[in-house]
């Protein structure tokens, strides 16, 4: 079978194996039949496999390595998670874990975010094992659990207990980048992420004073979580124009020969289309309130509130994020977090020079562009060991795809010649790279 046949059935097959990740940190994990299959897959050719479990049982990953021809060189690290986010199949056109090809799309929980870009990998690992090809140098294909989770019993796990296992790597590249956009008419530029925000998770807690529902109250914690809440998603934190945004933004200016004014980037990135809420949201700080939990009973006034926020941090921007932050929420509300770093790097070097020559060798005169995600990866724990880290998992796109409305979003699915095209240009990367 063919890289190209393999990856559509192995990304297929991938969906079908839930790995929903409820983010029970003590609970066991779903990541292990996806780890033994792909750890499978990795054995069948000859690779020497090693299988891990990071954290909580089931907590699987799978881990081999590919020597290069210049072991002076540091190794390449190739990484993607197994793990998925909830889905509730009544929303959805197809079921999300039936991984059904239908309409020139692999559907499913995870088609792009990310066992459709494992697929990927596991397509080319295997056809350099067959075909004996030699890299440039050391490849490590690591495929690890709990990425949705913030990788606390994945990648992180694994930095802290098991860095033998990425030993001699200097780069990474994974999820989220690679993917073309089209700008103008038909002219197309593939962003490569360099940088992504910083993440807090954050837990706010309110405290009143408890009583009957019927009688008059002053001091509802629900009234002033709500209060509280409503401040924090009506405020807007400083517009800051990062290099990396600053790039991509003139890089699409160039292309589509339409102005932008570094000082008022919004208009340019508002005429961006479905880029324009991704590219918008690393323009500043932001929060998003999630999820609200209180009270027990209609007629009782709850004592104590609760509100989770997902926040997301320039790089840079931490201490003043934090301080703005508690200005916002008022004196009625006590925030807890757990931060995790931005992730930034340059846009140069034989890496990158190698990505533009794989894209352009199957699109010719597409042009890369750097950009800043607005999510987090597992880069965050990866950076730990030292690894610089580049998101690019190759995909080319109809136009009209609004593509980052699929990651966590109903109906995800991925273009099977998108995948197919990215299985292509991975090869010609990771053996010139």
């Amino acid at each position: 079978m063919s890289p190209d046949d393999e990856v559509v059935t192995f990304a297929s097959e991938l969906i079908a194996i839930d790995t929903t990740n409820t983010a029970d940190a003590g609970g066991p994990g779903t990541e292990r039949p996806a780890a033994e299959y792909v750890a499978g897959k990795l054995a069948e050719v000859g690779y020497d496999v090693t299988y891990v479990e990071s954290g909580a049982r089931g907590r699987g990953n799978v881990i081999a390595r590919l020597a290069g021809a210049d072991p002076s060189r540091g190794a390449l690290l190739v990484h993607g998670h197994l793990d998925v986010v909830p889905a509730d199949a009544a929303d959805w056109a197809v079921h999300p874990f039936s991984g059904e090809v239908r309409d020139g799309y692999v559907w499913g929980r995870g088609a792009v975010d990310m066992k459709g870009a494992v697929a990927q990998t596991l397509a080319v690992a295997r056809q350099f094992k067959r075909d004996g090809v030699v890299p440039a140098r050391d490849l490590i294909f690591a495929y690890v659990a709990d990425e949705e989770a913030g990788g606390l019993n994945g990648a992180s796990w694994l930095v802290d207990h098991r860095p033998e296992l990425f030993e001699g790597a200097t780069e990474a590249i994974s999820e989220v980048g690679g993917f073309s956009v089209t700008v103008g008419d038909s002219a197309r530029a593939y962003l490569v992420e360099t940088a992504e925000k910083g993440t807090m998770w954050l837990r706010l807690h309110a405290r009143g004073t408890a009583g009957h529902g019927s009688l008059l109250h002053t001091d509802n914690a629900v009234a002033k979580l709500a209060a509280a809440v409503t401040r924090l998603d009506q405020h807007r934190f400083p517009l800051v124009l990062t290099g990396p945004v600053r790039d991509l933004l003139t890089g699409l200016s160039e292309m589509t020969g339409i102005p932008f004014d570094p000082d008022d980037p919004e208009p340019f990135v508002a005429r961006l289309g479905h880029l324009a809420r991704m590219v918008g949201a690393t323009l500043r700080d932001t929060t998003t309130v999630t999820m609200l939990e209180a009270g027990y009973k209609t007629n009782v006034v709850p004592s104590v509130a609760h509100a989770t926020v997902d926040a997301r941090m320039l790089p840079g921007r931490d201490e003043a994020f934090k301080e703005e932050l508690v200005k916002v929420l008022g004196p009625d509300v006590e925030p807890e977090w757990h931060t995790m770093p931005a992730v930034e790097t340059t846009f140069d070097g034989r890496l990158v020079d190698a990505m533009a020559a794989a894209i352009g060798a199957e699109d010719p005169g597409a042009r890369l562009l750097p950009y800043m995600l607005s999510a987090g990866t597992d880069a965050k724990s990866f950076r730990r060991l030292g690894i610089r880290h580049f998101g690019f998992a190759p995909l080319r796109l109809p136009p009209d795809l609004d593509f980052a409305s699929l990651f966590h979003g109903v109906d995800e699915r991925v273009p099977v010649d998108g995948l197919t095209f990215g299985t292509r240009v991975l090869a010609r990367l990771l053996t010139q790279a």
